[in-house]
């Protein structure tokens, strides 16, 4: 389980083929990796990942990802920046919203701004999500938890509208998007049981 709270901007120096996926090696901050062990789970752009070696004093972790996973996740098979996140603990603070690391599905930047002081992301969103999303919900992008200022409904899924600070673009890979670029959502988790029980028919207890 996560937070969308970024812990750290980190690399994919190398992604070799294996079998079934790619093998990756991630570059990562200076002293990331001095609480990790093989087996631990680190969200690389959202998606849960499985630290299967690492060298703490290079801060260079590596892991396996499926061909399965290349297909539903994106700016993972290729050297390039990430956003890190490690597993959240019982005792740690829930600073942005309940992420399970599970990509649901890929958008692509329509809109990409500076208003000056803040930018507007915008991101198109596949029909099967759209109907997950609303105004201040919650939704991570690559990994971030970030909150749905504006929604619009489209023939093809929907649209929907983030504001982001200096901040979140100084301590992320956001910073780095421009329109046409994909990336991971995963929607709110509470959402998808508030739906999956609509859909199922489950009624209220009573009282």
């Amino acid at each position: 389980m996560f937070t969308g709270i970024i812990s750290g901007l980190g690399r994919i120096v190398e992604a070799q083929s294996a079998d079934n996926g790619k093998r990756l090696t991630v570059q990562a901050p200076a002293g990331y990796l001095d609480d990790v062990q093989d087996g631990d789970s680190i969200a690389i752009n959202g998606a849960c990942m499985t630290v299967t070696r690492f060298d703490a004093a290079a801060s260079r972790f590596t892991l396996d990802i499926s061909a399965e996973s290349l297909d539903r996740t994106a700016g993972l098979g290729a050297p390039g920046p990430v956003n890190l996140e490690k597993a959240l603990r019982a005792h740690d603070r829930l600073g942005g919203h309940l992420v399970s690391g599970h990509v649901d599905g890929i958008g692509q930047v329509s809109h990409f701004a500076d208003l000056g002081g803040h930018w507007e992301l915008r991101v198109r969103a596949p029909r099967e999500l759209a109907r997950f999303l609303a105004y201040k919900g919650s939704i991570a992008i690559n990994g971030v938890s970030l909150t749905v200022n504006r929604v619009s409904d489209l023939a093809d899924g929907c649209e929907f509208s983030i504001n982001l600070i200096p901040h979140t673009l100084a301590q992320t890979t956001l910073g780095t998007l421009a329109v046409g670029a994909r990336v991971n959502l995963e929607v709110d988790l509470i959402a998808r049981y508030v739906e999956r029980m609509l859909s199922a028919g489950v009624a209220a207890p009573a009282g």
